[in-house]
C-alpha cells in the first residue's frame, strides 16, 4: 500500500491506538513510542495511546497507557512490527474501527484493513523514519520520538553491524541524529536492557554445531526451554549470541515449540531468504525465518544452506 493511505487514515480518525507484539524488543517498543509521540506533536487535538503489556527493561524508551474498551469504538488501530494477530499484545486491537499493519517481515498473516509491509527496511523504526522525513508538512518529530526511532533501528541492525543496514538506513539515522538526544546513553541502556549476550556465551559455545561448509546451528528443544526458564519468543535473541560468539558463514537458530520448529537464519554476505522460502518462510536477504515440521527438515535446511554457500 502507499504511504498516503496511512496518512489519510491518521488524519481522519480522532483516536489512534498503537499496538505491537508480545515480548517486545527495541524495534517494537521504539516504533510504538516514536509513532505515539510524533502523532501527539503533529495532531494535538487527537487522542493517541500506546498499548500492550509493560516491559520494565524497556521503559526508558517509553511507557504504555491504560484505556477502557470504549476508546476503541471509532479508533484507528496501528499494529507495529507484528507478523501475526495472535502475537499482538492486547487483543483489543481487533475492536477498533480501522486496523493498520506496519511490518518489515514478509512472512506472516495478512491481517488488517490497510497494510504496509516492506522487507527492504531493516526495521519498522526505519519505515516510520522514512514516512516522517518524507512528509515533513504532516509529521513533526520530537526529540523523544527521534530517540525511540534510533533505539529501534540500532536494535534490529545490531548497532548497524549485522548486515541489515543499507544506504537508506544510514541516511535516516543521520537525519535522526540531528535531534537533541544522546546516542551514547541509548547504547548504554540497550546493553543494560539485553543486548549484552555474554551470559549466553557458555551455552552457545557448548551447544552450537558448525559444519565443514561454515553453517553454525543451535538447536533449542522444549526441554531446554524449560530448563532455561524461557518461552520460545524469549529464546529468539539467542541468534544474536550465536552470531557474536561462533565464527561461521551462516548462523541458524532452531527453537522447538508446539510441535513445530521455528527457525531464524542470519548471514553477513550470503542470501538466505530463498532457502527460507523453500520451507514456507521468508524475510530479508541476510536475515530470514521459517517454520519447520520436524528435526529432519532442520537437517535438510542445514544441508541446503551448505550447498548454497559452496556455489
Amino acid at each position: 500500500m502507499e504511504q498516503s493511505d496511512i496518512i489519510k487514515a491518521i488524519t481522519t480518525h480522532p483516536t489512534i491506538i498503537i499496538h505491537r507484539h508480545i515480548h517486545p524488543d527495541f524495534d517494537a517498543i521504539g516504533s510504538q513510542i516514536a509513532l505515539k509521540k510524533t502523532l501527539q506533536q503533529s495532531f494535538p487535538e487527537k487522542k493517541v495511546f500506546a498499548m500492550g503489556s509493560s516491559e520494565k527493561s524497556l521503559e526508558w524508551i517509553g511507557s504504555m497507557d491504560m484505556i477502557e474498551d470504549d476508546q476503541y469504538r471509532d479508533a484507528l488501530v496501528i499494529v507495529c512490527d507484528t507478523a501475526e494477530t495472535k502475537r499482538i499484545s492486547d487483543q483489543r486491537c481487533l475492536m477498533g474501527k480501522t486496523l493498520v499493519k506496519i511490518d518489515h517481515h514478509s512472512d506472516g498473516e495478512s491481517y488488517g484493513d490497510l497494510r504496509w509491509i516492506d522487507p527492504s527496511y531493516s526495521s519498522v523504526c526505519e519505515m516510520l523514519g522514512d514516512l516522517f522525513f518524507s512528509n515533513p508538512e504532516t509529521f513533526k518529530l520530537t526529540n523523544e520520538a527521534a530517540s525511540a526511532l534510533y533505539a529501534g533501528i540500532m536494535g534490529d541492525t545490531g548497532m548497524l553491524k549485522n548486515g541489515m543496514a543499507g544506504e537508506r538506513t544510514l541516511r535516516i539515522v543521520s537525519q535522526i541524529k540531528k535531534f537533541a538526544f544522546k546516542p551514547d546513553r541509548i547504547h548504554r541502556l540497550m546493553k543494560k536492557s539485553g543486548t549484552d549476550f555474554s551470559k549466553w556465551k557458555p551455552f552457545v559455545s557448548y551447544r552450537a554445531q558448525v559444519t565443514e561448509q561454515g553453517i553454525a546451528s543451535l538447536r533449542v528443544t522444549k526441554e531446554m526451554l524449560v530448563n532455561l526458564r524461557l518461552d520460545s519468543s524469549e529464546a529468539a535473541p539467542l541468534i544474536h549470541a550465536l552470531t557474536a560468539y561462533i565464527p561461521a558463514r551462516i548462523w541458524v537458530l532452531f527453537i522447538e515449540e508446539d510441535g513445530k520448529i521455528r527457525v531464524r537464519i542470519r548471514s553477513k554476505t550470503i542470501a538466505v531468504n530463498e532457502i527460507a522460502k523453500n520451507y514456507g518462510g521468508g524475510g530479508h536477504r541476510l536475515a530470514a525465518g521459517a517454520l519447520l515440521s520436524s528435526w529432519e527438515e532442520a537437517e535438510e535446511m542445514i544441508e541446503g544452506l551448505g550447498e548454497k554457500r559452496m556455489r
